[in-house]
């Protein structure tokens, strides 16, 4: 029961990652709200864990603003957890595709966080989760737009880091490497490529093998637990292997 007492809230909660994360939070004793535009999904997995379920739109400030009240307005943990991605090569992408792809990956980081941030800086407190991908530290074929946005979701990690450290605020992030979930698996949709991307990123893993959501939830607990109190401005790898290097 590391987070008994702690208010958390999980963006992108109704299904995958997010969800896997909410359930292990709520084990763990923490009051989680989760919040999505699938709001009949985040109900499903909050009446599991006894949590709250609200319409979050990661893309829009004000929507975020009114989340974190909703889930009481001083949260002590934010797991920025919200993504998608269009998958295809860069050459066949849009404006208005890529632009949908940054607003969830990363401006909604930067919403949920502007939201969040306040209040744990009068509490003297907080636990910022963001998940993040290897995909923004190698690059992933297929998702270039998504790569770049986790890219910066892991730029801001670490200045948000540096600026909450004197306020009681751990930032960090979390990169996972293929995990069975329907984002992933919408790659299977664009036919024989999709197939391919997901077999090259199953080989590009040392374990050759597609990762759980629970085990990114495991580390997403230990990274808002105070178990993780000496932890701040890094990149966990959950993924297999596939960011090793040399």
């Amino acid at each position: 029961m590391r987070l008994e007492g702690r208010r958390a809230l999980v963006t992108g909660g109704a299904s995958g990652i997010g969800a896997a994360i909410a359930r292990r939070l709520a084990a763990e004793g923490a009051d989680v709200t989760i919040g999505d535009l699938n709001v009949e999904g985040a109900a499903d997995v909050a009446g599991e864990i006894s949590g709250l379920a609200i319409e979050l739109d990661v893309t829009d400030l004000a929507s975020a603003e009114a989340a974190v009240q909703s889930a009481g307005g001083e949260i002590d943990i934010l797991v920025n957890n919200a993504g998608t991605d269009d998958f295809g090569f860069f050459v066949d992408m849009t404006p208005e595709r890529w632009e949908r792809v940054i607003a969830v990956n990363l401006t909604g980081v930067l919403n949920c966080t502007r939201a969040a941030l306040p209040g744990m800086q009068e509490a003297g407190y907080g636990r910022m989760v963001n998940i993040a991908s290897e995909a923004g530290r190698v690059g992933s074929k297929g998702s270039a737009v998504y790569s770049a946005a986790k890219g910066g979701v892991i730029a801001f990690t670490k200045v948000i880091a540096r600026e909450g450290a004197r306020f009681g605020i751990n930032a960090n992030a979390i990169a996972p490497g293929p995990i069975e979930t329907p984002l992933l698996m919408q790659a299977l949709e664009i036919g024989e490529i999709g197939e391919k991307i997901i077999e090259n990123m199953k080989a590009g893993t040392q374990l050759r093998r597609m990762g759980k959501p629970e085990e990114v939830a495991a580390a997403a607990a230990f990274l808002a637990s105070d178990d993780a109190s000496y932890v701040t401005g890094e990149v966990l790898g959950v993924s297999g292997g596939m960011g090793m290097t040399g």
